[in-house]
């Protein structure tokens, strides 16, 4: 299906509901302000200007209104799977994990189904790679995505995180049981209906991936694609990025009020700082309770820690 996108000025937008007012149909899209159905194409404007043209006729009425901004996958720096032709319209169920980087907080994991219908909804919606977003305004767009999409998000704290660490799971396996689990949540909320793939944000090769949940007694296998870059390529994994992140930034606030101080993210000086501080006040039973334990910050913070009472 051929998809195109025109933003037009207020006045050409309304001589074009006027010229499809005879094939207008209802939508229930709430950021729709018309649609209209002709036997080759689907038009449906949006409350941001934008115009967007579905099916084998898109190009053809498209033409008729302006220079369109065809929809493009970006492929070009992405490795993994070969994915289908217009791919970034399809039905697609995305998964994308967030927080295995910092010291402080959990590892959360989202998965997110977005129907090749509401693609242009998720846009509107302000969804784009969340590496270009602020993490204020993923808080703020992350409710309205949570109400117009099915998904599924997972926390693993940070007690869980260190006891089955110690056991010798790899984050790769941690991360591929969460995924499977928030793959498999999604499925059974939007069944009997089925996406027409599941592409995961690659963190591991295939044959890695389901080495590491081979023991799991249901494996999600069908229509699955990796690749990195996964954000780019379908909204849904978009989607399923903010949902993880909000839900990462969540946990931070709460264990931010825990621990009396407000939590840095990510591993470097700053957090050796603050956790060299929490250490001396809370101990390091507390200190365990909160990080991910084995990550070299935790003897950089003794060391720092150390240094502080002999000062």
């Amino acid at each position: 299906m051929t998809n195109s996108v025109l933003k037009l000025p207020e006045e050409a937008l309304k001589r074009l509901i006027s010229h499809y007012q005879n094939k207008e149909i209802n939508t229930k899209n709430p950021h729709a302000r018309f649609a209209a159905k002709l036997p080759d194409a689907m038009i449906t404007v949006y409350t941001s200007g934008k115009v967007m043209f579905q099916g084998a006729g898109a190009e053809r009425e498209t033409a008729k209104w302006g220079a369109a901004d065809k929809i493009k996958e970006k492929t070009a720096t992405a490795k993994g799977d070969q994915l289908p032709p217009d791919f970034a319209n399809r039905s697609v169920l995305g998964s994308d994990e967030t927080g295995t980087g910092d010291f402080f907080g959990p590892i959360t994991v989202a998965a997110c189904y977005v129907p090749a219908q509401q693609v242009e909804l998720a846009k509107e919606l302000g969804v784009k790679d969340s590496k270009q977003l602020t993490d204020d305004y993923m808080r703020k767009i992350a409710p309205d995505l949570k109400a117009a999409f099915t998904y599924s998000v997972l926390t693993l704290d940070n007690e869980k995180y260190n006891q089955v660490q110690a056991q010798g799971w790899s984050q790769g396996k941690i991360k591929a049981l969460l995924h499977n689990q928030a793959l498999k949540h999604v499925l059974r909320k939007i069944a009997p209906e089925k996406p027409e793939a599941i592409l995961i944000d690659q963190f591991a090769e295939r044959g890695i991936y389901y080495r590491h949940i081979a023991k799991e007694t249901d494996i999600i296998r069908e229509n699955v694609l990796f690749s990195t870059k996964a954000e780019n390529l379908h909204v849904s994994v978009a989607c399923a990025s903010i949902i993880a992140r909000v839900a990462f930034l969540e946990e931070m606030d709460r264990l931010s009020t825990v621990a009396g101080v407000s939590l840095p993210k990510g591993a470097g000086a700053i957090v050796d700082e603050a956790a060299a501080k929490i250490l001396l006040s809370r101990g390091e039973t507390f200190l365990k309770s909160i990080t991910k334990a084995h990550f070299a910050n935790t003897k950089k913070a003794q060391a720092l820690a150390a240094k502080k009472k002999r000062n």
